[in-house]
């Protein structure tokens, strides 16, 4: 690399404000790395970052299907209170309608630990799952989400307003990670084009 004259990417610092809590006694980690489920809403995973720009910072929620690793919920805030999660996973109840109960899996964050996040779960038939505190990989498939929308499309890059940010995020998602973007564990398919083979080889059974 150093003979390429290249160098690898990084990630924001983690910024004063996040900071490590307790072990949370709210939900088990029931989900315990299975990132592999063989349909639609069977499990999702949700995680939140935030991402700079000149006016403050911008904080991104994103709720991911495991089965095709398309971005089904997603909110932009200002602030990181329980809205912002909750109006995430409630785009992802929309767009996706399940009829049976979905796992949904965070890490111990306190906005999905508040009570706002678990009467919404109640209350629409959705079962918790959370990592294990200060446990990354239990969440790998929303981290490597952040990391391939920070590497590919913001990298070090600050915003000069957080309208900005908010319409190449969305720009990201929408026009060029969920039906565009090949992906390794889809068989190189995008995220839609991968659930569109799937509902194709139901109705041919």
């Amino acid at each position: 690399m150093s003979e390429a004259g290249i160098g690898s990417q990084r990630g924001y610092k983690r910024h004063r404000g996040f900071k490590g809590g307790g072990q949370s006694h709210v939900a088990p980690n029931t989900l315990d790395r299975q990132f592999e489920v063989d349909e639609p809403n069977q499990a999702w995973v949700t995680d939140f970052t935030y991402i700079r720009t000149h006016e403050g910072w911008l904080y991104l929620t994103v709720v991911l299907d495991l089965f095709s690793r398309q971005v089904i919920g997603w909110t932009m805030k200002n602030n990181p209170r329980a809205d912002l999660v909750i109006d995430a996973l409630l785009m992802a109840l929309w767009r996706r309608k399940p009829k049976d109960t979905v796992l949904v899996h965070s890490d111990q964050g306190i906005q999905y630990t508040c009570s706002d996040w678990r009467k919404f779960l109640q209350d629409n038939n959705l079962e918790a799952s959370m990592s294990r505190k200060g446990n990354c990989h239990d969440n790998a498939v929303a981290e490597s989400f952040f990391s391939l929308l920070k590497g590919e499309r913001i990298k070090r890059r600050i915003f000069k307003t957080r309208d900005e940010a908010r319409a190449e995020i969305f720009n990201y998602i929408e026009f060029f990670y969920n039906p565009t973007r090949r992906h390794g564990h889809n068989d190189g398919l995008s995220p839609v084009e991968y659930e569109k083979q799937y509902f194709k080889k139901l109705l041919s059974v």
